[in-house]
C-alpha cells in the first residue's frame, strides 16, 4: 500500500482495427454460454469509513477481498484498519473516488465483462467466472485476478482528465484509460492458460508467449482493436504494420532469436518508451508483438488447433516452424 500512503503524503483508427467486423458479430454458439457477472461496487462502503471501527467492519464484511486482494494477513493488529481510515476520508482520494465512480457505471460494465466470459467459458468451459469487485485503491494496485476473485481498481483507468493519475512514464500511463481495462483483464487472465517452457528461457520463446497472451485477448473480445490490447497507438500500429519484414529482419541478422541474456531479452520485450537499437520510432515491446504475429501465421496454417491446444503449446520453435511466418520488407515509410 505504498502508494496510497505517498498519496496521503502528497495530499488512426482503421489500421487499429485491422479485424474485419464480421469478428465482432457474436458467435451464436458463444451467445449461449452462461456467463453471469456477480459486479459488487466496494467504493461506496469504503469511503463511508470513518473511523477505524467502521474500516473492521469493512474488512469482516468484505473477508475474501480482504485477504486476497488487500492481504490483511500480513499486517499486524489495526495497522490495515488504520490505513483504510486515513485513505477513505482523505479529500483527495474521495475526489478522484468520484471521478471513477462517474467514468465506470456497473451495468456498462457488467455489459462488457459479460461477452468476454462467455468466449472464455466457450474456448475453456471448466473456467469459472469469479465474483467481480470494483475499488479505489489510491493508485496501489491496478488489478487483481485468480480463480475466485477479480478486483478492478477503477481510480487507475479514470484517463487523462483523472485528478491523480498513476505514477507511472507516459508511454505507459497512455494505457490507463476506461477502454483499456477489459482488455487488461483478459491479458491478465491469459495467464491461467499460457503454458510455458521454465528452463532456458529465449528471445523467441518469450516473444511467443507474450504472442499467446495477445492472441487469447484477440479471440475473448473479437470487437476490440489491436491497438487496445497491446497498447499501442494507432500511428505505432501502422510503423509495425508497415515494418513488421524490416523488425523481424532485425531479430534474424542479430540472431537475437535464440539469444538468453535477460537483459537483451528485456530491451525488446519489456516495457521502454521505444527500441532505437531497431529504430527511434520503434515501440518498446515489439518483441512480444511479432509474437503475436507469428501465434496469428501458427493459427491461420493449422486451423484445426484450438485456442485451448495453442495455450498449452510449450514449444515455441514448435510454433515457429509450422507458422510459416516470413514476412516481406516494404521499402519507404510508412504513410
Amino acid at each position: 500500500m505504498r502508494t496510497l500512503l505517498a498519496l496521503l503524503a502528497a495530499n488512426t483508427g482503421l489500421l487499429a482495427c485491422s479485424r474485419s467486423q464480421e469478428s465482432c458479430e457474436l458467435n451464436p454458439e458463444v451467445a449461449k454460454v452462461s456467463a453471469p457477472v456477480n459486479l459488487e461496487r466496494l467504493e461506496k462502503p469504503f469511503f463511508q469509513i470513518k473511523t477505524t471501527a467502521d474500516a473492521d467492519l469493512f474488512l469482516r464484511d468484505n473477508g475474501l477481498f480482504a485477504r486476497q486482494f488487500l492481504q490483511s494477513g500480513q499486517y499486524p493488529a489495526g495497522v490495515l484498519s488504520a490505513t483504510l481510515t486515513r485513505l477513505a476520508t482523505n479529500v483527495k482520494l474521495q475526489q478522484l473516488g468520484a471521478q471513477a465512480d462517474t467514468t465506470f457505471k456497473a451495468a456498462e460494465l457488467e455489459q462488457q465483462l459479460r461477452p468476454m466470459f462467455q468466449h472464455i467459458r466457450y474456448f475453456f468451459p471448466a473456467f469459472r467466472v469469479p465474483p467481480v469487485k470494483t475499488f479505489v485503491s489510491g493508485l496501489s494496485q491496478d488489478l487483481f485476478v485468480n480463480d475466485s476473485l477479480l478486483v478492478l481498481s477503477t481510480d487507475f483507468f479514470v484517463g487523462p482528465k483523472a485528478s491523480y493519475r498513476p505514477n507511472v512514464p507516459e508511454y505507459i500511463k497512455r494505457r490507463y484509460t476506461k477502454e483499456h481495462l477489459v482488455p487488461t483483464v483478459a491479458l491478465a487472465i491469459s495467464s491461467k492458460y499460457n503454458q510455458k517452457q521454465l528452463t532456458n528461457q529465449t528471445m523467441l520463446g518469450e516473444m511467443v508467449q507474450f504472442g499467446k497472451s495477445l492472441y487469447f485477448a484477440e479471440k475473448v473480445l473479437p470487437c476490440t482493436p489491436d491497438s487496445l490490447i497491446i497498447g499501442y497507438s494507432d500511428q505505432e500500429m501502422a510503423g509495425v504494420h508497415f515494418n513488421e519484414g524490416k523488425i523481424w529482419a532485425h531479430f534474424i541478422e542479430k540472431n537475437l532469436l535464440y539469444n538468453t541474456a535477460p537483459f537483451t531479452i528485456q530491451k525488446y520485450i519489456g516495457e521502454r518508451p521505444n527500441i532505437p537499437e531497431i529504430d527511434k520510432t520503434c515501440p518498446g515491446r515489439v518483441g512480444a508483438w511479432i509474437g503475436w504475429q507469428i501465434v496469428r501465421k501458427y493459427m491461420a496454417e493449422n486451423p484445426t488447433v484450438t485456442l485451448k491446444q495453442l495455450m498449452a503449446e510449450k514449444n515455441a520453435q514448435r510454433i515457429l516452424n509450422a507458422s510459416r511466418y516470413r514476412p516481406k520488407v516494404n521499402r519507404g515509410k510508412a504513410s
